[in-house]
């Protein structure tokens, strides 16, 4: 059957529309966020407040954008002639959405990056080797703490433990001296991928290496879209189901090895704590991971939706696409703690010094489980390819809304000029997105991750509640 918007254009099937709904909503804050936040948050129990958000929250905003675009066949700009008087959060949304595309591509850089230097073995992350600059804080087991020991003619000497134990002396109470120490893998972010600088004022240069990635990053997202959401809808075939088919290969190696169940338990077993119930700050959590795990406010379920025919049944999408998103973050738990239990028996420390969230949890902590397993350069490749596949997914929606916005505004103009279109904006958000990667870019991503959209996005989709449930049609 052919378009019913012919102007527009629709999905090419009801199954294009779905894989890429899913893939604007399962992203990297599955994988790095929701495992960390149900562990800190009592385990098991978490999963309570994390549903009843997901039922209250999650469900009821995400079936109200999505049938508003798909209602309108407008994006998420032109959308609000419905509502004039709140045009302004529409183009909220665009601000959003750019600042998010901008900072997401860095990300896919850096997984990029991963994923080249995963061709290796050993990993160049797997020891201290000298030849990409580690110095002697690098190390992968504990070392002993110095000691500032107090001599007989009243002088001082710093001396190692072996010392004490060969002169049978002992280091006096605050005596110690704890040298300063990372891991393998943490100086190969800092020293080789990031080359960081101290602080966010010394920018420095670019990293070029990081700057070559990003431009692949680009060009990848770029070239699926050149056609739209007919070109973008048939490659989401791969990039969405192709990380479900890692995570459960992932899965079987993880549970299969020593240490496992204790990662597994520490995730959702013997940490379980109903107490936590009680805390408003688990609640908090709990919708916070629903609000951004569903996309809601960005501008990219509209746009996605406009594309829908007007009697789609976005209702039943609301349900499938809650429900999936909600159990791969639960999966994928699974799947992060069962390696890092095993990560913790081998260095025989507790899960949580281990366990981390963000950046420290897919650069630093999964990187150095992998590079302790049997054929780990698979592994990495695996994984960081996968990383890459959710990256790109989020990413389709996001660029697809800034053009989407552009295209419906100036429809005479530019429609037919889609693909020049595509790439002036591939092109501008390339530039923007260079900052990040020079040798003060982990702290501009840092900070907009935590100071640009968190209260904004919040309020946008309030604001839209606002407008559609009390204002449109007074």
């Amino acid at each position: 059957m052919g378009d019913e918007n012919v102007e527009r254009g629709n999905w090419s099937s009801k199954t294009d529309y779905l894989l890429s709904i899913v893939g604007n909503a399962v992203g990297f804050g599955n994988i790095w966020r929701f495992p960390y936040l149900a562990y800190r948050n009592g385990g098991g129990p978490f999963l309570i407040p994390y549903s009843l958000m997901l039922a209250l929250v999650g469900i009821p905003l995400f079936f109200l954008e999505s049938s508003f675009g798909q209602f309108a066949s407008l994006g998420p700009v032109a959308v609000w002639k419905a509502v004039p008087m709140l045009q302004g959060v529409g183009i909220t949304m665009i601000f959003l959405i750019t600042i998010s595309n901008i900072s997401y591509n860095c990300i896919l850089a850096y997984s990029l990056y991963y994923l080249f230097a995963s061709f290796q073995s050993p990993l160049p992350w797997a020891d201290c080797f000298s030849w990409w600059g580690a110095d002697e804080t690098c190390s992968r087991t504990p070392k002993d703490p110095l000691c500032n020991l107090s001599l007989d003619d009243g002088y001082f000497e710093i001396v190692n433990t072996t010392w004490l134990q060969a002169n049978n002396e002992t280091c006096p109470n605050g005596s110690e001296i704890f040298v300063p120490q990372q891991s393998p893998s943490e100086q190969y972010w800092d020293k080789v991928v990031l080359r960081r600088s101290s602080s966010m004022d010394e920018t420095v240069g670019i990293v070029w290496d990081l700057a070559l990635c990003l431009l692949l990053a680009r060009l990848i997202v770029g070239a699926a879209l050149w056609k739209g959401i007919k070109s973008s809808g048939k490659v989401v075939y791969f990039t969405v189901t192709f990380p479900y088919v890692v995570l459960a290969i992932l899965l079987i190696r993880g549970v299969t090895l020593e240490g496992a169940s204790k990662g597994i338990e520490f995730y959702i077993g013997s940490q379980s704590d109903f107490s936590k119930l009680a805390d408003a700050e688990v609640w908090k959590d709990a919708a916070t991971q629903i609000f951004f795990s569903i996309s809601v406010g960005w501008g990219s379920l509209l746009t996605l939706s406009s594309y829908n025919k007007f009697h789609n049944n976005c209702y039943r999408d609301t349900i499938v696409v809650s429900v999936v998103d909600c159990a791969t973050s639960v999966f994928a738990g699974f799947v992060i703690f069962s390696i890092l239990g095993h990560m913790a028996h081998v260095q025989d420390k507790p899960v949580s010094e281990v366990a981390q969230s963000g950046f420290g949890l897919v650069f630093i902590a999964y990187p150095e489980a992998l590079a302790q397993l049997p054929w780990a350069p698979l592994w990495s490749v695996l994984f960081f390819f996968m990383l890459l596949t959710l990256g790109v997914d989020t990413q389709f929606p996001g660029l697809e809304t800034n053009i989407t916005a552009l295209l419906d505004q100036f429809p005479t103009f530019l429609r037919s000029k889609r693909l020049l279109l595509t790439v002036g904006v591939c092109s501008l958000f390339y530039l923007l997105g260079l900052p990040c990667v020079t040798q003060a870019g982990i702290y501009w991503l840092n900070f907009v991750d935590h100071y640009a959209t968190h209260w904004a996005l919040i309020i946008t989709a309030l604001l839209q509640l606002i407008g559609l449930s009390w204002i449109y049609g007074q």
